[in-house]
């Protein structure tokens, strides 16, 4: 009895000590145990803070919260961090960047792709911004030296001195002769006249004033007729009637109309010849409705023709004509210049060009820079090593292959002249663009931090 309970009681302690150990162990772990803890929790990854969701085809659409898109793939989360290891798949991407002061739009692109892209840029610089308008023309006679020879009687052509158009004729020259009734008659009633006023020497005052006064309209009524001074000196000489009379050429020129004929007759009023003087011509040249803005009158000009292509014709703008040619959209100018040799022919084709600019230099682009989406322009400004800046710009004159920046660009920054297209395909610059929210631009800070004070929208 007393054995069986020895037994029973050192069975007990047994069991105690086992379960005290037991619970020692697990209560203060050994030292090897603690160090791997304690470096098991400083290798665990740091907790990374979420910037926003992309879209998983690499569109430039983003969202703050998880969403799928139209195939029902859901959108890439990405972490702060991430953005800028973008890059590095070649792959072109828009980001936007909120601060406290501003929000910048960038296109970023990888160095390879902007080499396979062929992106060139270039400096926006201040420059004189000129250019030559050119515009198509043809030679008209001056209308100032277009003289018609028409008679004040009626009449007969008796005699053709000039029968052939074309024919070149000096001032004075005898164009043609004519036979009239009535200036025979105006001959005669003058020639009486005259010879009443001698045979009135002795008679009273008043019979001598009225011969006079008949003499005088007799006279009157031949000047009247063009009867030319030499022809009444003749008349007043000889005191005989000319039974015809002959018409000079008003000015030295060409005949370009003829329409006397050999004894036809003709009506008071009735043109006969055409003679124009073609020392000095017209040009009149029809200029685009862009340019006409550029022209100003009194400006000299260049002008050439296919009959003397290696000749050209200094000339000056007289003329802007007030109405505009609906079916071109072009505007009428007047070229005046000298015409030596008469080498210029009416209805003649010419090639006029004017050379236009401004007098002091203005911030300039390469016409090429700029993207026009139809509501406004746009150029890429380039503002690190494959980053890209949509710049919304207000241009001005336009120039040979430059345009003026009145706004959006400073002098130095570079521009992409070069693969910019392609840029707004890879990249989709558009919804760059509608990042700007219509209004934000380098002039407009305070516009830009209002609008990146939030995180990245979906657009």
């Amino acid at each position: 009895m007393k054995t069986s309970t020895t037994v029973i009681v050192i069975a007990l302690l047994a069991v105690v000590g086992t379960g005290s150990y037991w619970l020692g162990a697990r209560s203060h772990p050994p030292a090897a145990e603690g160090a791997a803890a304690a470096s098991a929790a400083a290798s665990a990854p740091k907790a990374r803070k979420l910037l926003y969701y992309r879209n998983p085809m690499g569109l430039a659409d983003t969202s703050p919260t998880p969403k799928k898109d139209s195939m029902g793939m859901d959108y890439i989360a990405v972490y702060e961090g991430e953005d800028d290891s973008a890059d590095a798949g070649g792959a072109a991407e828009t980001t936007t960047t909120a601060t406290a002061t501003a929000t910048t739009n960038q296109v970023r692109i990888s160095t390879e792709k902007v080499q396979k892209l062929g992106v060139r840029t270039e400096a926006a610089t201040l420059r004189l911004l000129g250019k030559t308008v050119r515009a198509a023309g043809r030679v008209e006679p001056d209308e100032r030296r277009i003289f018609v020879v028409t008679a004040k009687f009626e009449g007969y052509v008796e005699r053709l001195h000039v029968n052939a158009t074309g024919q070149p004729v000096a001032k004075g020259q005898a164009l043609f002769e004519a036979y009239s009734p009535e200036l025979v008659s105006a001959q005669r009633e003058y020639a009486i006249a005259v010879q009443g006023m001698e045979a009135m020497k002795d008679a009273g005052a008043e019979a001598q004033g009225g011969m006079k006064r008949l003499a005088e309209a007799s006279l009157s009524r031949l000047r009247n007729w063009d009867l030319s001074p030499e022809q009444v000196r003749a008349l007043m000489g000889s005191g005989q009637a000319q039974r015809s009379v002959t018409f000079p050429a008003p000015v030295s020129g060409v005949v370009t109309e003829k329409k006397a004929f050999q004894g036809m007759r003709f009506m008071p009023g009735e043109m006969l010849y055409q003679v124009t003087d073609l020392s000095s011509v017209w040009v009149i040249a029809d200029l685009s409705e862009q340019d006409i803005g550029l022209v100003k009158t009194g400006a000299k000009v260049r002008v050439t023709t296919t009959a003397y292509p290696g000749e050209a014709f200094d000339g000056r703008i007289t003329t802007i004509y007030p109405t505009m040619k609906a079916e071109t959209r072009t505007v009428p100018v007047r070229v005046e210049l000298a015409n030596p040799g008469r080498k210029l022919k009416p209805a003649m084709f010419a090639q006029v060009e004017l050379a236009v600019g401004g007098k002091s230099p203005v911030l300039t682009v390469p016409d090429s820079a700029v993207i026009d989406t139809g509501t406004r322009r746009m150029v890429l400004v380039q503002v690190g090593p494959g980053r890209f800046e949509p710049r919304e710009v207000e241009l001005g004159a336009r120039g040979e292959n430059f345009v003026e920046v009145v706004k959006g660009v400073k002098d130095g920054e570079q521009v992409v002249v070069a693969a910019n297209f392609l840029i707004d395909a890879e990249s989709n610059l558009k919804a760059v663009v509608g990042g700007l929210g219509g209004h934000a631009s380098q002039d407009s800070p305070a516009k830009g931090a209002a609008s990146g004070a939030s995180a990245p929208r979906g657009h």
